[in-house]
C-alpha cells in the first residue's frame, strides 16, 4: 500500500525544491552538535510555525536507519492504537518504506495494537515529520503508531512492549514522539500550562505528564504518545531529558490571545 501525502501543499511545501530549501533553512539555523539518542519529541504544526524547532532537533541527532514515529489521532476515525505494518508513505522528497519486521515484531509484543489504514489516512503528525528524515537521512524505514484517546494503563503497557522489542534489536531504533504542546488560549496561559507539561518530560516522568496534562487542563494533543515514549526510554536506561527549543505560535504571527505552544527535547 502506498499512502499519498495529506498535508503537502498546506503544512510544508508540496514542491520538492521548495521543499528541501525550507529543510535546510530550519537545519542551518539549529546548532549542530549530533549525539546518539534513545527518543526525542518534536512537534508537528504547519513548518511555518513548527519546523524551526522542529529542526532544531533533527539537527542534533545521528540519525540511524530505523525509526518508531508515535504520534495522535486528531480525528475520530480508526483504531485508539492504530499501526501500519507493510507499505510506504509518499512525500515530495519520495517514498519513506515501512519496516515491517519491526512493525510485526511490536504487533506481536502489544495485541493492543491494531492494523489500520484509516487513522492513518489523514493524519499529519507523523506525515510532517517524514522530510526531516528524508532530507537527513536518506535510506531508511520506519513504524508508524497513531494513538487516540486511551488510558494510562495502556500507554504504559504500549511503552513497555516497546522497550523490550527495541531491547533486542542489532540496529539502534530512534522513537520520535509527536506532539505539540497546548493549545488556544492566551501566550501567558500556554507558556505556564506548558511548562507544567515540560517539567513532567525533562523529568522522565510518564505518569505525571499523564496526570498533570488531565489535571490542569492541558492540551497537549501528543501526551499519551510522549507517555508512550518515557515508558519506553526509562525501561531502555535513558538517564536523562534536554529542551532544545520552546516557542509558540506569537513568535511567528504575533497573535497573542490563542496560541499553540511547540517543544523540542532530546531524551538520552
Amino acid at each position: 500500500m502506498l499512502r499519498p501525502p495529506a498535508v503537502a501543499g498546506r503544512f510544508y511545501p508540496d514542491d520538492p525544491e521548495k521543499l528541501k530549501q525550507q529543510l535546510s533553512s530550519f537545519v542551518t539555523l539549529a546548532e549542530q552538535l549530533p549525539r546518539e539518542t534513545v527518543a526525542c519529541m518534536v512537534p508537528h504544526a504547519g513548518y511555518r510555525y513548527s519546523g524551526v524547532i522542529a529542526g532544531a532537533v533533527y539537527a542534533r541527532l545521528n540519525l540511524p536507519s530505523r525509526f518508531l514515529l508515535i504520534g495522535p489521532r486528531h480525528f475520530p476515525r480508526g483504531k485508539p492504537e492504530a499501526i501500519l505494518s507493510t507499505g510506504a508513505w509518499q512525500t515530495p522528497l519520495g517514498r519513506a518504506q515501512i519496516d515491517s519486521e519491526l512493525a510485526g515484531e511490536l504487533r506481536a509484543a502489544h495485541p493492543g495494537l491494531c492494523e489500520d489504514a484509516v487513522a492513518h489516512q489523514t493524519e499529519h503528525a507523523l506525515e510532517v515529520q517524514l522530510p526531516f528524515l528524508q532530507f537527513l537521512s536518506a535510506d531508511f524505514r520506519f513504524v508508524p503508531i497513531g494513538l487516540g484517546p486511551i488510558d494510562y494503563a495502556e500507554l504504559k503497557a504500549l511503552g513497555e512492549a516497546i522497550a523490550v522489542v527495541l531491547g533486542r534489536q542489532t540496529e539502534p531504533v530512534l522513537m520520535i514522539a509527536s506532539s505539540d504542546m497546548n493549545h488556544y488560549e492566551s501566550e501567558e496561559v500556554t507558556r505556564r500550562k506548558d511548562m507544567l507539561a515540560l517539567e513532567r518530560v525533562l523529568h522522565l516522568d510518564p505518569q505525571g505528564l499523564f496526570d498533570i496534562v488531565r489535571r490542569e487542563d492541558i492540551s497537549m494533543c501528543g501526551a499519551g504518545p510522549v507517555a508512550t515514549v518515557l515508558t519506553a526510554a526509562r525501561l531502555l536506561r535513558a538517564t536523562r531529558a534536554t529542551l532544545v527549543r520552546y516557542g509558540t505560535s506569537a513568535d511567528v504571527n504575533g497573535d497573542t490571545k490563542e496560541v499553540v505552544g511547540y517543544a523540542g527535547v532530546i531524551v538520552e
